[in-house]
């Protein structure tokens, strides 16, 4: 079921400024408003139904939300509307992972059988000339770092959680512990550690190691030792219902044409927040534009969040979150967590979700760009003239004294 409709043409642009201090009391008002400038036309058009903009440097930010969360309702966008964020949840198994290796507890490069014995035995889908599949044993042994860099072998989604029957996707499924078990049942796409194949059963399967060795549901661990501390209260896999009152809605986008509004996708299905819901670390996260700013903040701060609180040490976010954990030859890809293969001055690190958020930054320069928004599909013109908007606002020389901004560079020690 789809419904038609039409961007309102008034200036429907909020530069959010009282809720921008509630998130980022430090942060000075850059001024700026190069990311508005750039959307607002295509709100004023209808193409675009709503988004939001976040850019960061060194204690300096312009926030933008232009726009409509619900076009037909004309209801604003703002930055505590809630969202799905999809496989940006893959960076938060990442953290809790890495948390664990930075405590002693498990080594990345440990085999994952020796937490999950199930995957002592896996087996291989190898193809001939002909078309014809066959299953050989694997040779290489599985570890931790291999599922969460997705070099495992894993396909994209256990069968568990398949998008074609109800109640299926990243809003339902199963387990952690039951899509673990269902992977190690199944074939592998080529012996591990030996090319790299896009999983969030991989993912989901480094939860269910934090399972076992914590003895904690993945979730609850994730709420302990991130979500609280960071104070990140509007992040959780089932929203409340007062919450969804104020989602972001989905929309698919068209050429020339007014944005159409989707109830739902196949990945993402209603209800979001009853019984047949599980949480899913390969992408299952709702959160809003404000919290996501207090996670990916504490990834540039280097393991400390804007209210002071130590997640992890400096070194750990700069040995596996803030560059590659792959072999040699293969692409940038850290614990849950896109990443550059050589984390230099330059580089930046962060993760997308499939509705089309994103944030990434730059620890060397204190840098962050977030973008929010709910696409269903469709052409976005908008995305290259948001780049050229970041790319004014960081040149832009802004000052920075008197900022209050909080580095993270207090040395290692938590």
């Amino acid at each position: 079921m789809k419904r038609v409709v039409y961007a309102c043409a008034l200036f429907a642009v909020v530069i959010c400024s009282g809720l921008q201090a509630s998130a980022q009391k430090r942060a000075k008002d850059s001024k700026t408003t190069y990311a508005q400038e750039v959307l607002q036309p295509y709100v004023d058009n209808g193409q675009l139904s709503g988004a939001i903009s976040v850019f960061y440097k060194d204690g300096v930010q312009e926030v933008s939300c232009v726009g409509y969360a619900d076009v037909e309702a004309k209801r604003p966008i703002k930055l505590d509307n809630v969202f799905m964020q999809c496989s940006q949840t893959k960076g938060f198994c990442g953290v809790t992972i890495a948390k664990l290796v930075e405590e002693g507890k498990i080594s990345l490069d440990d085999p994952v059988s020796k937490y999950l014995p199930e995957f002592k035995e896996l087996w291989v889908e190898v193809s001939n000339e002909n078309g014809v599949k066959t299953l050989h044993k694997a040779k290489n042994e599985l570890t931790i770092r291999m599922v969460l860099n997705h070099t495992g072998g894993f396909p994209f989604e256990a069968s568990v959680k398949r998008n074609d029957v109800r109640g299926g996707g990243w809003s339902g499924g199963a387990p952690l512990r039951q899509v673990a078990a269902v992977a190690a049942d199944s074939p592998i796409m080529f012996e591990p550690g030996t090319s790299v194949l896009y999983s969030n059963t991989g993912i989901d399967i480094g939860a269910a190691i934090v399972e076992v060795v914590t003895g904690m549901k993945w979730e609850d661990y994730l709420k302990r030792e991130v979500l609280d501390p960071l104070g990140m209260k509007s992040t959780w896999f089932w929203p409340t219902d007062k919450q969804l009152k104020k989602k972001v809605e989905l929309y698919e986008f068209k050429d020339g044409a007014p944005a159409e509004w989707v109830e739902e996708m196949a990945w993402q299905q209603r209800p979001y927040n009853d019984s047949h819901v599980f949480a899913s670390a390969g992408a299952g996260l709702w959160t809003t534009a404000l919290d996501q700013l207090k996670f990916y903040k504490m990834l540039m701060n280097l393991g400390v969040g804007d209210n002071g609180v130590r997640i992890l040490k400096e070194q750990t976010v700069k040995s596996i979150l803030a560059r590659s954990t792959r072999s040699e030859g293969m692409e940038g890809y850290s614990l849950g967590l896109n990443a550059p293969v050589e984390d230099t001055e330059d580089a930046w690190f962060g993760h997308g979700g499939a509705w089309g958020t994103n944030c990434v930054v730059n620890w060397h320069k204190k840098q962050l760009k977030l973008w929010v928004i709910q696409s269903a599909g469709g052409p976005q013109p908008w995305n290259a003239k948001v780049n050229e908007a970041a790319e004014k606002f960081f040149a832009q020389p802004f000052d920075s004294s008197g900022v209050d901004a909080y580095t993270g560079r207090i040395g290692a020690s938590r």
